[in-house]
């Protein structure tokens, strides 16, 4: 299990050695405007924000609106992420392009798609991409299949969280491999954070519940008919699922079982 599991309220996610008091992490793509991106940014009470360095500008282009302008970093982390990119160099080129415009930040969220059609992660491209980046001083959040020896290799690598999908990209379908998230975060060592898959408040809230770190999102916040509420209900969520976590569920059992004692019954 993974070293965060403390309680409440100095639970922290802690990534890179670095603690953080909200578990759920936002994409800032397919809002309407930046200002729909700041207010849903708040209301899910991100402190980990994740920017397409490909399509967002952060820089790359002054006489353009700038993301940083509505998410400054000295507020929000800025995780950089290598959205678009099909090869491990690809990847590496787009990270350092990041870590340039961010003036040497190391954090970065890698991704390396294996077709445009089930954005799945190609996972040979990912490794190599990975192995890359840590032997160059990044600290790689990956996104990956919910492969459990994967995931572990990614870890070994030396990812400072692993980020498996609950189900393709934009798809909404939710955790579909509940046994699989179950025994990566079982073995882990490092964070493990579903990215994915999410579609809606009960789908973080499971994700959380079955131990995971955290949740990342983006086209279950800005797809939704009111981004900001759905960011809100994103944040509830989360917390609601740590919590039951921590609390420890109840065991299912096939049969039931009285909630009032039957000793001392009158008559």
């Amino acid at each position: 299990m993974t070293a965060q599991h403390t309680s409440h309220p100095d639970d922290a996610l802690v990534i890179a050695g670095k603690a953080y008091s909200s578990r759920l992490l936002t994409g800032t793509g397919k809002f309407k405007d930046l200002d729909e991106t700041r207010r849903a940014t708040e209301a899910a009470g991100a402190e980990i924000v994740t920017v397409a360095i490909r399509r967002t500008n952060i820089g790359q282009d002054p006489g353009e609106p700038n993301l940083l302008d509505v998410l400054p970093p000295d507020r929000y982390t800025i995780l950089p992420n290598t959205a678009g990119c099909y090869t491990a160099e690809e990847a590496v080129r787009t990270c350092r392009l990041g870590r340039e415009l961010l003036d040497g930040h190391p954090l970065t969220k890698l991704e390396v798609l294996g077709d445009q059609r089930t954005l799945y992660p190609d996972v040979i491209q990912t490794l190599k991409a990975a192995e890359m980046l840590v032997a160059d001083g990044f600290q790689v959040m990956v996104y990956t299949s919910d492969d459990p020896l994967l995931c572990k290799q990614l870890e070994e690598i030396g990812c400072v969280a692993v980020m498996p999908l609950a189900a393709p990209i934009g798809s909404g379908l939710g955790i579909q491999n509940h046994w699989n998230l179950r025994e990566i975060v079982d073995n882990a060592k490092v964070p493990i954070l579903v990215d994915a898959g999410v579609g809606t408040a009960s789908d973080a809230a499971i994700a959380m519940e079955l131990g995971c770190d955290g949740v990342l999102m983006n086209t279950a916040i800005a797809g939704a008919k009111d981004p900001v509420r759905m960011a809100r209900a994103m944040n509830h969520a989360v917390r609601a699922g740590r919590d039951a976590f921590l609390a420890g569920r109840i065991p299912r059992k096939r049969y039931a079982s009285a909630s009032s004692p039957e000793d001392g019954l009158l008559g």
